[in-house]
């Protein structure tokens, strides 16, 4: 390592490692693959989103897909509740 000796030198010195430490993270990190495996709530904006995510790998569409996901599963959830809390059920149903 070279004498650093003004901060002109410090800032291209600190943009070098941090290339290096970028570079060396895109090159060994493992990708994430996000699958629809048994998931009953997952639809096509979900899918969508993830592709859009996918293809920038950006941090905004992280937290949009994470929003959509969100989204998705409280109401596919809110449904089912409603729909179990509807059904007219005494406690002999389930002995028969």
């Amino acid at each position: 390592m070279t004498i650093i000796q003004n901060a002109e030198t410090l800032e291209e010195v600190v943009q070098s490692i941090s290339s290096n430490i970028e570079e060396s993270w895109q090159k060994n990190s493992k990708p994430i693959k996000i699958t629809r495996h048994f998931k009953a709530w997952w639809n096509e904006d979900c899918c969508l989103s993830l592709e859009k995510y996918h293809f920038s790998w950006s941090l905004e569409n992280w937290r949009n897909f994470k929003s959509t996901v969100k989204k998705t599963k409280r109401s596919f959830f809110d449904d089912k509740i409603e729909e179990i809390a509807n059904k007219k059920c005494s406690p002999w149903d389930f002995m028969n």
